[in-house]
């Protein structure tokens, strides 16, 4: 049974040592659209039933975090419960593969040749950055997008600075292209 205190990834503390960091790796791996991992590889650490779990909760811990460009404090803080070698471990590997998932969930958002746009809301704030001495000004975009897919509605939310914007907007006026052109 989980604990109602404990953060999602409590059942992370199961696995140690070399398996952690290759085992997130590979989670991440499976948001960019490649293998996510093995649950026979895992199958002596977890039943099917938690494995289920535990790649559910990485999945939108991952997802929720880089979605949110949170800062370190605060994943940490969400983090908080684990144990000082698997927060280093998480930490390390976020750090070095957020770029991909950031893009990761972008290509999810720009994916909608099967999906239809339900809602959109957007917000513009600015951000003052906690780890610079002066105040740093930079504009952001909270884009939040309901995208229906085979009858089910789901929910997106991106924070993205001015050139990740711009970004999407190419890839939104280059997908529109290949629209029209079939039309």
């Amino acid at each position: 049974m989980e604990p109602e205190e404990e953060t999602p990834l409590w059942r992370l503390q199961k696995v140690s040592g070399e398996l952690i960091p290759q085992l997130l790796h590979k989670i991440i791996d499976g948001i960019c659209g490649r293998a996510y991992p093995l649950y026979q590889d895992y199958h002596s650490v977890w039943d099917s039933t938690e494995w289920k779990h535990v790649l559910d909760d990485i999945t939108k811990f991952f997802k929720f975090v880089v979605g949110k460009n949170l800062p370190d404090e605060e994943i940490l803080q969400q983090l908080n419960q684990l144990n000082s070698f698997h927060q280093e471990t998480i930490m390390k590997c976020l750090r070095s593969r957020k770029d991909e998932i950031k893009q990761a969930l972008l290509d999810e958002i720009v994916d909608i040749s099967s999906a239809q746009l339900q809602d959109f809301d957007w917000q513009l704030k600015f951000a003052i950055s906690s780890d610079k001495i002066a105040a740093l000004q930079m504009p952001l975009l909270n884009l939040h997008l309901d995208i229906k897919e085979n009858g089910d509605v789901k929910s997106y939310s991106v924070e993205m600075n001015k050139e990740e914007l711009q970004n999407l907007i190419s890839s939104l006026e280059a997908a529109n292209k290949v629209v029209l052109q079939l039309k």
